[in-house]
C-alpha cells in the first residue's frame, strides 16, 4: 500500500512538472510564435519608428496603455526589441512621461517573470534557459554580492539580460530589492533611447545623432567584449565576496 502510495505520488510530481513546462512554453514560445504567424505586421511595425508611431497612435487615448503593455511584453519574452520601443517612448510622449511609462511597463514585466518563475519552479526554467545559465545566475545572486552583481548586469550593454528576472525568482532575492537594483541599473541604457527619441520628436538631429553614436558605441563594445565583460565582473564580484 505504502509502495501504491509513492508511485501515486511520483505520477502526481511528473503531472505537475509536464503541466508548469507547458504554462512556460506557451508563455516563453506560444505567444511570440502566435505574434510571428498571426500577427507578424505588428513586429514589424516595432521595428520602424514610423510605423511604430502610427500603431501607437492608432489607439488614441489608450496609446499609453498600449505602450506599457508592450513594454511588459518585451520584458516577459523579449518578443519586441526594447530600444526601438523606448525610442518611440521619447518620440511619442516627450522624456518625463515616455521615462515614467517606461519604467511602469519594464518593472511590471520583470515583476512578472519572477513570480511566473518562483510558481513554476527550477526544472521548467532549466529546460528553456539551460540548467548550468540558471544554476550560475541563481548562485551569484544568492552570494552576499549578489544585488551588486544584480546590478553590473543590467548596467553594462550588450550582456543577456531575459534570464536574469527568471533567475531572480528562483533566488533567495526578494522582489522589492530585485526591482530596485535592476530598474537602477537599466536606466542609464532606457534613458539613452528616451532621451535619443525625444530629441528626434523635437527636431533636435544633431544631439540625438551623437547621443545614438555613442550609445552604439557603447552596445557595440559591449556586444564585442561581453564575454569579457562578465568574465571580469564575475571575478570582481568573487574579490569582493572574499574581502
Amino acid at each position: 500500500m505504502q509502495e501504491s502510495g509513492n508511485n501515486k505520488e511520483e505520477k502526481r510530481k511528473v503531472i505537475l512538472a509536464v503541466i508548469k513546462l507547458a504554462i512556460l512554453a506557451v508563455i516563453i514560445i506560444g505567444i511570440p510564435l502566435y505574434i510571428y504567424f498571426f500577427h507578424h505586421d505588428l513586429i514589424e511595425s516595432f521595428t520602424n519608428i514610423r510605423e511604430l508611431k502610427n500603431t501607437l497612435k492608432s489607439y488614441h487615448k489608450e496609446s499609453m496603455l498600449v505602450y506599457v503593455g508592450a513594454q511588459i511584453l518585451q520584458v516577459v519574452i523579449s518578443v519586441i526589441p526594447g530600444q526601438a520601443l523606448q525610442f518611440a517612448g521619447g518620440y511619442l510622449y516627450g522624456f518625463l512621461l515616455g521615462t515614467l511609462l517606461s519604467i511602469i511597463g519594464v518593472a511590471i514585466g520583470s515583476a512578472l517573470a519572477y513570480y511566473i518563475a518562483r510558481l513554476l519552479g527550477r526544472d521548467a526554467v532549466h529546460m528553456f534557459f539551460g540548467e548550468r545559465k540558471v544554476t550560475e545566475m541563481i548562485d551569484l545572486m544568492n552570494s552576499p554580492k549578489g544585488l551588486i552583481i544584480t546590478f553590473i548586469i543590467f548596467l553594462i550593454p550588450g550582456i543577456p539580460k531575459d534570464l536574469c528576472s527568471y533567475a531572480a525568482g528562483l533566488s533567495k532575492i526578494k522582489l522589492r530589492p530585485y526591482l530596485i537594483v535592476s530598474m537602477i541599473g537599466r536606466i542609464p541604457g532606457m534613458l539613452g533611447c528616451i532621451i535619443i527619441g525625444q530629441r528626434v520628436g523635437a527636431g533636435g538631429y544633431a544631439s540625438a545623432a551623437i547621443i545614438a553614436g555613442v550609445a552604439i558605441g557603447l552596445l557595440i563594445l559591449g556586444i564585442i567584449f561581453r564575454q569579457k565583460i562578465i568574465d571580469t565582473a564575475y571575478n570582481i564580484s568573487t574579490k569582493l565576496l572574499d574581502l
